[in-house]
Parts: C-alpha cells; sequence; structure tokens
C-alpha cells in the first residue's frame, strides 16, 4: 500500500499535469493571463506542439456565444450576469442560436444585438512564459503555461506563418522563435498589434527540454468545451431566448448545465453537489481548463460579425507551406 506520502505526491504529479484546473469552478493557474500586463509592458513566449499529433497546428479554436442575462430570479440584490455557452460550429455542426442571430443582421436596428449574440473566437495555444513582467502570486509546478489568444493577436501568429522568410516552424524545438507580445491601449481598449516574432532562432534551454519530458505536452482539445448533449441543447436555446427576453437567470432550471463562475448548481437535494460537466463562465473571473478565460477585450472582438471570415482562413495551407519550405 502507498503511503500518505505517496499519495500527496501522485495527487501532485496528476494536478500539475492537468494544470490543477477543475470543472466545478475557481481559476486555473496553468493559464497565463497576459492580459493583466500593464500597458508599454510585454511578456515572451515560446509556444509548443499540440500533444495530439494529429492537430495539424499547435492551436485550437473555441467558439462561444455569451448570454447575458438582468440579474438572478429570486436574488433582489442581483447584478447583471453572463453565462457562455458552445457554439455547435466548434464541433462542425450547424448552431441554431447562430441561425437566428445571422438574420438580424438584415435589419439594422438588430445589427448591435446581432453583435452581442454572435460567436466569439479564442484559441488554445500551449508553451513557456520565458520573460514574465507579471507578480503571479502562485505558478503550476509545471512550467508548460497554456495561453487563450484572442483574434487580434492570433492574426499576427498567422500572417506570420504565411511569410516565406519564415522557414521553420515556431515550434521546433531547435530552430524555433519566441513571440513577443507586447500590450498597448488604443481607443479604450487592449491593443496587442505590435506583437511579433522574434528575428531570431533559439533552441529550448535544458530546463524547458527536461520540463517538457518531465509533464509532456497538454493536448489542446481536452480544453475545449464538451460537446453538448440533446438536453443541453434544449437548455442553451431556453436560456438564449431568455437572455434576448431579458429575463433573469434562473439558477434552479439552468445551473446544473451552465451557470455563471462562483455560483453552485441547485440540483434539489442539499447533498447532491454540482454536476461535473456543469459549464461555469463569467464576464469577469478566469474559468477553469475546460471553460474559456475572460480577458481584456480588443476592438476586433467586438466588431466581429456574420460577415467575419473564420478564424483559420486559409489554416490548411499554412503549416503545410512550412513544411515544404524544411523539405526543400
Amino acid at each position: 500500500m502507498a503511503t500518505l506520502a505517496e499519495i500527496r505526491a501522485k495527487l501532485k504529479e496528476q494536478e500539475s499535469r492537468t494544470g490543477g484546473g477543475s470543472s466545478s469552478g475557481g481559476g486555473d493557474n496553468a493559464i497565463y493571463p497576459f492580459w493583466n500586463i500593464k500597458e508599454g509592458e510585454s511578456a515572451t513566449l515560446r509556444f509548443l506542439p499540440d500533444g495530439d499529433e494529429s492537430n495539424t497546428f499547435f492551436w485550437k479554436e473555441r467558439l462561444m456565444i455569451k448570454l447575458p442575462f438582468s440579474g438572478v430570479k429570486g436574488e433582489t440584490d442581483s447584478r447583471g450576469v453572463q453565462v457562455q455557452i458552445p457554439c455547435m460550429e466548434m464541433y462542425g455542426e450547424t448552431c441554431n442560436i447562430l441561425n437566428e442571430v445571422r438574420g438580424w443582421f438584415k435589419d439594422p436596428s438588430l445589427e448591435d444585438m446581432g453583435r452581442k449574440y454572435w460567436k466569439k473566437r479564442s484559441y488554445v495555444f500551449q508553451g513557456f512564459v520565458t520573460d514574465n513582467p507579471l507578480s503571479e502570486d502562485t505558478t503550476p509546478d509545471n512550467p508548460i503555461r497554456r495561453f487563450i489568444i484572442g483574434p487580434q493577436i492570433f492574426q499576427i501568429i498567422k500572417q506570420a506563418l504565411m511569410d516565406p522568410d519564415m522557414e521553420e516552424l515556431p515550434t521546433d524545438y531547435t530552430a524555433g522563435v519566441d513571440f513577443r507580445l507586447n500590450k498597448t491601449s488604443k481607443g479604450g481598449y487592449a491593443d496587442y498589434s505590435t506583437s511579433n516574432w522574434a528575428r531570431r532562432e533559439r533552441p529550448l534551454d535544458d530546463a524547458e527540454m527536461s520540463a517538457i519530458n518531465k509533464n509532456g505536452l497538454f493536448k489542446l482539445n481536452d480544453f475545449l468545451p464538451k460537446k453538448p448533449s440533446d438536453v443541453e441543447l434544449k437548455v442553451m436555446q431556453e436560456m438564449f431566448e431568455a437572455s434576448v427576453d431579458g429575463e433573469a437567470y434562473d439558477s434552479d432550471k439552468w445551473s446544473q448545465y451552465f451557470r455563471p463562475a462562483g455560483m453552485a448548481a441547485r440540483t434539489g437535494d442539499p447533498n447532491k453537489t454540482a454536476s461535473p460537466n456543469a459549464t461555469a463562465t463569467s464576464q469577469s473571473a478566469p474559468e477553469p481548463a475546460t471553460q474559456p478565460v475572460v480577458e481584456n477585450t480588443t476592438k476586433e472582438e467586438t466588431t466581429e460579425t456574420s460577415s467575419t471570415d473564420d478564424g483559420s482562413g486559409n489554416a490548411s495551407d499554412i503549416l503545410a507551406m512550412i513544411r515544404a519550405r524544411q523539405n526543400q
């Protein structure tokens, strides 16, 4: 039988491998909160490949829909809350909610409402933080962090990959390059448009290689929301209609499926805890590993509409071009 010390060590190892995250709420310090960087400061990141070798790219795209509610039903002093639900297009399926919202853009009076309920893109990456301007209270034992990247930064990353001057994959262990993330502001929004790739290649050092060998790489797909069940699809539609109608969030009906962060699921039984599959999201709090993180908003993220091109663009050609260069 294992000793208590061995059990504790094993649990700590498992927690490190999963980034210390859980699906029931709270923050996940494996996710690097670069949005907390002060204006004028920079962080240097080194992206790593996906642990899932079947993924052509070193990122995964997430599509979420934000549902604002006027408050929480039954709470007289409740402020507005927001719940995020997965867009079914993320799973290659038709999204009934988006189909309805898409029609709103044909009416100028409904465009603002359409933007509010349109899908929001983010991209999950992983890698090292090689230059960190933040004073984090705690950091994970596993130095391989995850990054939730918005469309503005993603476009910078993608455009560089299409540049013929980039001859090696930026995630290559020996010939890759770092990414410098610069934060400024523009028009009252966080702005990362001056972020860029380093001009010089940098091989991973011994400590970084040791971390990869010890901890392995995350499978980024594990950090996408699970595909909703038929019951959850009905709940999503019901929540969407209630949100549009200006109703309050009904925790008795919905909290075991989707809820604001920090709210426990109401099961009707005080001895039962929240469903482990319940999605907890909020306007201000970072979500756990299986949920998207709310970061400082950029202007581009507030103006994305149904006419926006999909985030991958010519994504199927990006790494193929680089690999073709390597083989020449």
